[in-house]
């Protein structure tokens, strides 16, 4: 039967040895660790909660104070003989003066109870004066009118009640409260989704209390309240009753806030450094539990940027309804830290447990697994790379020592087998690297020789062609010629009448030698070859410029020169200079209306080291149909009506002739035109293989 063993176990003597050490050890404490941290972590949270439950209960009792001595004081002040007698003046006293005792004695009630505003309204809720002497100017709120009948049939609340208000109805009671009404929205991290972007209601404690007359009867209404919208001040005194100085430990910070529905309309919890967070909102998770069904809520919770353990209790109006919430909380990262500094105590003494105990049995077993443990690294290097790793000289003089000096005897004769095989395969690849070298250059070579082979055919069969066809027209252009000065000489002053035509005719017989003799120049180029000079490019330019003046005057092109090559170039002058002359007619041709003709020149070198100067002749016209590319530097190719298709095909070949070329494509800048390269060696070299060119019309 095959038992199964753990794979570190099984291949490591050293582990076999360790584990029976240390297997009490990792069981037993690990397992003794785990239950005290779950432990202090369910207790610590509990005593956490039942912290800020208590909390809760002071803010809670606060709050409630502070309803019963608005309700009480609006009462006794109700209840004044002051207020009275200034209700009811004596006749002979005027209703201006009336009012200003009233106003006074309203006001300076309000500054004893502490309230945002007092007014004062008949029963049926018409305004009859205000604290603040300019008001109220309208009727009692349709939201605190539902309380008239309690406070005109009973004998008063000792308590006040929590009313949530809009802005019309602050407007008519105290306007001057209206500017802690607008509280702008602040985005918050989990908060549910709101359209609003600010929240312009009122959270007021509100006490409506009957003013009766000697008889008992009821004769107004008096309406005393705090508004609780950015009260600061009451927040504040909230957070110091509950949360004293020395409270909490470890520099945890404890805060107080109201919320108007999910709103934070008066706070102490720091949005950043001193700015605080009001606007912000409560997370969607705490709002369903809290305002949507009723319940307390009593946990960590994210506040605004950190988490808190946290206390949410609703806030009911008269109606029973929820608006809004009663919050207190203290930072949990204090006591998260703590808690974990003591995990990190029993973990540390565990970790101490561990390494003494690890220690002395690793010193008992090293005699067995060192040299196990050795021979195996070993392995681990020679598997990496490390040829020359070996075992060496160990202590142990048993069974182990000698298996190691063996390993170390076959790891010598691997490793000079190895470097032999190396140098084999080194000297192998060498020699394959030059076989194949010898390949590429003979198979460049043998592609050189057919293409050299190829034009030097063409040029054959087309100086064979010429020599026949020069021939053949020579003699009659000769004869033509004769006869026509024979004509001339004869006719003597006979001729004038055909003068114009006798000269076309003269005209027309030396075209047809020019191009007999452009001809031959091309099919046998090293007779008509010139003397080499060593050229200055941009020089040439210019003299070339000269030459083609007289053209460029008839026409209303403009000439940019941009000359910036400094390597000169070896050509002979006169044929450089029919090439440059050939392309610049050519420009002019194609722009009979006008235009611009570029000139530039600069340095370059090819792949191979070998280099010269760049000409580029670069014109505005209407640039190379397609289809013309192909056969722009075929002889007698011309898209022009009096050209012969010799000037490109001529110019080729004199460029080639001394191992330059030409090429020509259109204008890539966006403009319309064709741009004509050519390529000028400084040191003339063999004509390479003629390469696929773009084309343009030739003339």
């Amino acid at each position: 039967m095959i038992r199964y063993k753990p794979r570190w176990l099984a291949t490591s003597v050293r582990n076999k040895l360790l584990a029976m050490a240390l297997l009490p050890l990792l069981v037993v404490f690990p397992l003794l660790v785990l239950a005290i941290a779950v432990w202090s972590n369910i207790t610590y949270d509990r005593l956490l909660i039942t912290k800020v439950r208590s909390d809760l209960a002071v803010a809670r009792g606060y709050f409630d104070q502070v309803l019963i001595e608005v309700g009480s004081g609006t009462r006794g002040m109700a209840g004044s003989q002051r207020l009275l007698s200034a209700m009811r003046p004596p006749e002979t006293v005027h209703q201006a003066q009336t009012d200003a005792a009233l106003h006074e004695r309203l006001n300076e009630a309000r500054r004893e109870l502490g309230l945002d505003f007092l007014l004062l309204y008949s029963i049926d809720g018409q305004p009859l004066g205000s604290a603040e002497g300019n008001g109220p100017h309208a009727a009692l709120p349709m939201e605190l009118q539902r309380l008239v009948p309690e406070a005109t049939l009973g004998p008063g609340s000792r308590s006040a009640r929590l009313v949530r208000l809009d802005t019309l109805a602050i407007a008519q009671m105290a306007p001057q409260l209206l500017p802690r009404l607008h509280i702008p929205l602040v985005p918050t991290r989990n908060a549910a989704p709101d359209a609003r972007t600010t929240e312009d209601r009122a959270m007021v404690v509100i006490s409506l209390q009957p003013v009766r007359d000697t008889a008992g009867r009821t004769t107004a209404l008096l309406a005393g309240g705090l508004l609780l919208n950015q009260n600061l001040d009451f927040i504040d005194h909230i957070n110091r009753i509950v949360y004293p100085d020395g409270a909490l430990p470890f520099g945890s910070e404890g805060t107080a806030t109201l919320f108007l529905n999910d709103v934070r309309i008066t706070t102490n919890v720091r949005l950043f450094q001193d700015q605080r967070a009001i606007g912000t909102r409560v997370s969607q998770t705490v709002r369903d539990r809290v305002l949507g069904q009723g319940q307390t809520w009593l946990d960590r919770a994210f506040v605004v940027n950190d988490w808190y353990v946290s206390a949410y209790d609703p806030l009911v109006d008269a109606t029973g309804q929820r608006i809004g919430m009663l919050y207190v909380g203290y930072l949990e990262a204090p006591f998260r830290l703590v808690r974990l500094a003591m995990i990190g105590v029993m973990g540390l003494i565990f970790l101490g447990v561990m390494a003494v105990s690890a220690w002395f049995s690793v010193r008992w077993a090293r005699s067995i697994f060192k040299p196990v443990q050795q021979m195996n690294l070993t392995m681990q290097r020679v598997e990496d790379g490390e040829n020359r790793a070996r075992v060496g000289a160990l202590g142990a003089r048993d069974e182990l020592g000698a298996l190691a000096g063996h390993l170390d005897q076959l790891l010598d004769v691997i490793d000079d087998k190895t470097h032999a095989l190396q140098r084999w395969g080194e000297e192998l690849d060498g020699k394959v690297a030059e076989r194949t070298r010898e390949l590429e250059a003979s198979n460049a070579s043998l592609q050189l020789a057919q293409q050299q082979l190829v034009k030097s055919e063409k040029l054959a069969a087309i100086g064979q062609l010429t020599a026949s066809i020069a021939h053949e027209i020579n003699n009659p252009i000769a004869v033509m010629q004769g006869n026509l000065d024979l004509m001339r000489d004869t006719l003597g002053d006979h001729a004038q009448p055909v003068k114009a035509e006798l000269k076309l005719l003269d005209e027309q017989v030396e075209r047809m030698r020019l191009i007999v003799t452009q001809l031959l120049q091309y099919a046998r180029p090293t007779e008509y070859a010139g003397y080499v000079e060593t050229l200055d490019l941009n020089r040439t330019v210019d003299d070339s410029l000269v030459l083609v003046a007289h053209l460029l005057a008839q026409t209303r092109i403009t000439v940019q020169r941009s000359l910036q090559a400094t390597q000169r170039v070896g050509f002979n002058r006169q044929e450089l200079q029919q090439v440059i002359i050939n392309l610049l007619i050519n420009a002019i041709q194609v722009m009979p209306e006008g235009g611009t003709l570029s000139l530039s020149t600069q340095d370059w070198a090819d792949e191979h080291g070998a280099r010269g100067a760049l000409l580029q002749v670069q014109d505005s016209g209407p640039g190379l149909a397609p289809g013309v590319a192909e056969r722009l530097f075929r002889p007698f190719f011309t898209t022009k009506n009096d050209g012969n298709g010799l000037g490109l095909w001529i110019s080729l070949g004199l460029v080639e002739r001394y191992g330059g070329g030409i090429g020509a494509a259109n204008r890539d800048d966006g403009h319309s035109g064709a741009v004509f390269s050519v390529r000028l060696l400084t040191e003339p070299q063999a004509p390479a293989a003629v390469n696929t060119r773009d084309g343009r019309p030739g003339g």
